[in-house]
């Protein structure tokens, strides 16, 4: 029988020959990089203003270490002012903190659905989900994927399950559908307003619950960055919206929106929130700096700047990717073409997430590295097998100059891999891009 510390070597090793083990970055030799590979997406966690405004907070404020244990033992009131003050601004019934957007997902879908519920999910959903499902008392029959951003798919699953399960058409029992308003790894929007509307029209009576995960829009849809919720004006018709602070807001934590009954009994029975520390002050104090960001303006325009840079980096890929063999490099079908005027909201909203799909992620990475670019690969198991790529992360900090020799580095790599193999691979098809056969 091996050691422990044999079968753990072992595992590792195996990740080692397979080419996927993980790794910390090495500090030191990020520094100086220019950016593309963090979620900071207005750039916040380097700005000056926010900087001043938090240290001057920070001078001011009662009470700035820890934050003295768990939230049912220690209610703080700087924490207290804050999900009073994010109820207000997202129009929400009630708010409630978590440590993390992990923490808040594990804790809603643990604890929220009942043991005769179901679950429906995009199959793109964040672990974190996936660990609160499997902690929760549904049963895996019960847990259903639908294809990606597919709203045929997900009436189609819904109709499957009202079928066996007529008790859901009569209200009995109730159905939760978790999804993103930006998903993180191939910068897709949701069709949201249309799988709001197809919850409601297959479970009449109420009984459909939509939460939707909003870690990655916050800050950059909606009015004052309130998310895609609030920019389709679907406040009152979703159970719960998660936004954390940790991405575009440079901050730590996340909020839960929700209802009165949700929150209190999140209170009861959410683990994650239950058996922690609750942020410390210091946390708090950032992220109200942060939200007055939001508030006054500053976000929108850091915003609109970020939209200008995705599109100039599209702009600029696109005619240069035509040749290049699409199973070497490309974008996904979503990005492949600028969006025609009539597309839905959906299709037309930039993504500062652009992943660029290559079976060589690794090389292409350490190439745009050696240029000063720091933009990361990303392999399975975080992706499927076949659906590797470099993950662009765009910011409102970017420069035009920083984007265009990002764009001049990825078309470099992949002319030299063409050289010095000979050529390889399918080529453009009709005079437009397709999705790349990896």
């Amino acid at each position: 029988m091996p050691s422990l510390g044999d079968q753990l070597s072992a595992a590792l090793q195996s990740r080692d020959e397979r080419l996927i083990r993980r790794r910390l970055s090495d500090a030191q030799a990020d520094a100086g990089l220019a950016d593309f590979c963090t979620n900071d997406y207005l750039s916040l966690a380097a700005s000056p203003v926010l900087r001043a405004r938090f240290l001057a907070a920070l001078a001011a404020a009662p009470h700035v270490l820890g934050s003295g244990g768990s939230r049912l033992l220690v209610n703080g009131p700087a924490h207290a002012a804050l999900e009073a003050r994010l109820a207000r601004l997202f129009a929400a019934p009630a708010a409630l903190l978590f440590n993390s957007g992990f923490d808040a997902n594990v804790g809603l879908f643990s604890a929220i659905p009942q043991p005769r519920d179901a679950l429906l999910f995009d199959e793109h959903i964040h672990a974190s989900v996936h660990d609160g499902m499997r902690a929760s008392r549904v049963a895996p029959a019960m847990r259903r994927a639908f294809a990606h951003n597919s709203v045929a798919a997900l009436r189609d699953v819904l109709a499957r399950l009202v079928a066996e399960h007529p008790d859901l058409q009569t209200g009995a029992r109730s159905a939760f559908l978790a999804v993103e308003s930006l998903y993180s790894m191939d910068g897709t929007v949701c069709p949201l307003t249309e799988m709001v509307e197809a919850m409601e029209e297959l479970l009449p009576c109420g009984n459909g619950y939509v939460v939707v995960d909003e870690a990655h829009a916050t800050g950059i849809y909606g009015p004052q960055g309130r998310g895609l919720v609030a920019l389709l004006g679907l406040e009152h018709r979703v159970l719960a919206r998660l936004h954390t602070f940790g991405k575009a807001l440079a901050g730590t934590g996340a909020v839960l929106l929700t209802t009165p009954l949700i929150r209190d009994y999140l209170l009861n029975y959410a683990r994650s929130l239950i058996y922690t520390t609750s942020l410390s002050y210091a946390n708090i104090i950032s992220v109200d700096c942060s939200f007055d960001l939001l508030e006054d303006g500053t976000a929108a325009r850091l915003a609109h700047q970020l939209s200008a840079l995705v599109s100039h980096f599209l702009t600029l890929l696109r005619p240069r990717l035509h040749t290049i063999p699409l199973s070497l490099l490309a974008l996904p079908p979503h990005l492949a073409h600028a969006p025609s005027p009539s597309a839905p909201l959906h299709r037309t909203l930039p993504s500062p997430i652009i992943p660029l799909l290559t079976p060589y992620p690794r090389p292409l990475s350490a190439h745009l590295r050696a240029l000063g670019l720091n933009a990361r690969p990303i392999t399975w198991p975080t992706v499927p097998k076949g659906r590797e790529r470099v993950r662009v992360c765009l910011h409102a900090g970017n420069s035009r100059e920083e984007v265009e020799r990002l764009v001049a580095g990825m078309v470099e790599w992949a002319e030299r891999w063409q050289r010095e193999n000979g050529g390889a691979g399918e080529q453009i098809v009709g005079g437009g891009q397709v999705a790349a056969k990896l």
